[in-house]
Parts: C-alpha cells; sequence; structure tokens
C-alpha cells in the first residue's frame, strides 16, 4: 500500500478521533452524507482511539474489536492507537497493519486523566524518549505485518505550559508522515481557546528538521469555510476537525448547506437522517452489546436544535431505548 498522505489533495481535512462520537455509525454516515467524488482525496477519517495494551489481551481485544472495524467507503482511514509500553505497540501495531487501515497514528496528546496516568497520551509529553521509542515500536510492528503504511503522531503543545521546541523538536527525530497538533497544552484542555499562531513555530521547527512532514492544525475549527481559511492563513498542509461535526453527516460536503436554514424539508431531512444513523448504530455497536444506547443520545442534541419544538422532541428523544422509539417519535412529530 503506498502511502496516502503524499496523494492528498491540499488543503485537506480530517475527523478528529473522538471515544464514543465518532464510532463506525457515525463515520459511515459521514462517509455517506459528507464524502463524495469531489473531495474524496482530501478528507481523511481517524477511527476512535484503542488501547495498545488491551489489543495485547484476548478477552480486552474482543471487547475493542468493534473500534477497529470499518467500511470501504470511509477510506482513507486512519485506526489510532494509544499507550506507553512498547511491546504492546509493537504487537498492537503488527494487528492494527493486517487489518488493511491506510495509516496509524499514535495518540500523544489525549489529556483524559485515566490514559496520562499510564503515561501514554499527553503522558508522553513528559518522558520525550519513551515517546521516540513508541514510536520505533509502531513501525517494527508495521514492517513486520508485511503492511506498508504510514505512520502519524496527534499531539499537544505541551503537558503544562507551552514547550513546541523541546517535544516536536524531540518527536522529529523519529520517521512519521504527519503531525496533527491540537492548538492547546495538556492543563488547558478545551478550556481556552486554540492559538493558532503557534502554527507558524511548528512549521519552522519542521522545515529545520528536513524532514517531510505534513502539518495539521486543530482546535475550534466551526465548519469546513472556517477549516479552509485556518489552512490559508497560517500555512498548514491540513486541518482536523472534532466537536464541529457534531450532528452534521453533511459536515465535509462544500455544497450541503441546509444546516443554515430551518426550512421544514430540511428539518424533515435532518431527523429521517437521525433515524438513519440510529439504525446503524443499533445493528453496529448496541445488539452486539459493544455499546450502550445512552451514547447514541450524544448525538440527538446535536442534530435537533434550532427549529420550532427541537426542545420537546429532543426530550422525548432521550427517553428512547432503541431505533424504533427514535423513528416513531419522530415520524409522529413529523406528521404534527
Amino acid at each position: 500500500m503506498s502511502n496516502f498522505w503524499k496523494q492528498l489533495d491540499k488543503p485537506f481535512y480530517c475527523l478528529a478521533p473522538m471515544s464514543d462520537v465518532t464510532d463506525i455509525a457515525f463515520r459511515r454516515m459521514l462517509a455517506k452524507y459528507g464524502k463524495n467524488r469531489e473531495n474524496k482525496n482530501s478528507v481523511v477519517f481517524w477511527t476512535e482511539f484503542v488501547a495498545a495494551d488491551g489489543l495485547c489481551n484476548k478477552l480486552a481485544k474482543k471487547k475493542l474489536s468493534h473500534i477497529l472495524k470499518y467500511s470501504e467507503s470511509e477510506r482513507p482511514i486512519v485506526a489510532q492507537v494509544f499507550g506507553a509500553n512498547e511491546d504492546n505497540m509493537e504487537q498492537a501495531c503488527r494487528y492494527i497493519a493486517s487489518l488493511g487501515f491506510d495509516g496509524i497514528d499514535i495518540n500523544m496528546g489525549c489529556p483524559d486523566k485515566s490514559v496520562v496516568a499510564q503515561g501514554a497520551g499527553a503522558g508522553l509529553i513528559k518522558t520525550p524518549q519513551l515517546a521516540r521509542k513508541i514510536i520505533q515500536a509502531a513501525h517494527r510492528g508495521i514492517e513486520s505485518s508485511g503492511a506498508n503504511i504510514p505512520l502519524s503522531i496527534k499531539t499537544r503543545i505541551g503537558f503544562n505550559k507551552e514547550e513546541i521546541d523541546e517535544w516536536i523538536g524531540e518527536l522529529l527525530k523519529e520517521d512519521f508522515s504527519a503531525l496533527t497538533i491540537h492548538l492547546r497544552t495538556k492543563k488547558e484542555l478545551s478550556l481556552v481557546p486554540a492559538n493558532w499562531d503557534y502554527i507558524k513555530k511548528i512549521k519552522e521547527i519542521i522545515k529545520k528538521s528536513g524532514k517531510d512532514v505534513l502539518l495539521i492544525g486543530n482546535g475550534d475549527v466551526k465548519d469546513l469555510n472556517d477549516a479552509e481559511s485556518k489552512a490559508k492563513e497560517y500555512g498548514c498542509d491540513g486541518v482536523m476537525i472534532g466537536r464541529g461535526v457534531f450532528g452534521n453527516p453533511w459536515f465535509f460536503d462544500k455544497n450541503h448547506h441546509f444546516l443554515e436554514s430551518s426550512e421544514r424539508s430540511n428539518i424533515e431531512e435532518r431527523l429521517l437522517v437521525l433515524i438513519e444513523h440510529t439504525q446503524i448504530f443499533e445493528k453496529e455497536l448496541l445488539k452486539p452489546k459493544y455499546k450502550n444506547f445512552a451514547v447514541m443520545k450524544k448525538h440527538f442534541k446535536a442534530y435537533v436544535n434550532d427549529f420550532p419544538g427541537a426542545k420537546e422532541l429532543r426530550m422525548k428523544l432521550m427517553e428512547t431505548n432503541n431505533s424504533k422509539e427514535v423513528e416513531n417519535i419522530i415520524k409522529k412529530f413529523l406528521k404534527s
């Protein structure tokens, strides 16, 4: 398999890995309604992140298998993995690479306390030498699988403070194809605005390293126009979008602006797609007992807002337990 990063149109747009959000059901909706002939070479999907340690445990691996399910319509798709144990990272990447993904990404930015406590995610910012060994282990895993897929890194600008020179400088001593930077520190979480001015500094460090690494900015991107203007203004190769995609499977389709309108036909379209999303969630994740229905409810608020009766409809949907109940409530609402 060739390095898909080198074949992307610029700027390109990436779907952020968000736990219990960008699962196979939501990605399938984003692929169906947001990916088309026009943008297929400029939209990259990420899976939810998966624990390398978990993939090395037979029982846990079975429970985590849904994270690494994907459909062909989602390509190019990158599997994201986290961990701080070299042997487990090597073994996990060998397994992931065998599943046919277009790339593997190592999460070095997750601020979750339980992840950081393991020394993984943003915890690796405090141990740059270990971070480098984790990258080396991932390469060994990919190579031993016989697959030829690229590695990328997703991280932040620092742990408690900005430490781009030391942290990114150290990472760039290793080989990887793309670097996604969430433009906040671990300490800042999402409590302060992302600082896109740091992109220039990071670009300089990449240039000085002599490495051919694509730079992807991440943080506070509202919509596709905002992503495009940020790429242009700050000069990054790509932009990753997280919360901006909530409730909007059409996000990556430049020609679809219905969310800006409250016409009845647009509300109907949105609600019918919510039914479809719920049905796929039930089939792929609820019935095999990978997730419970409360996870799907995270999406209700995003789909059902900004139109007359939205609040009342949303409250009814929050009481549902399956896709049939969701469908009945929505169809009754549309009739009235």
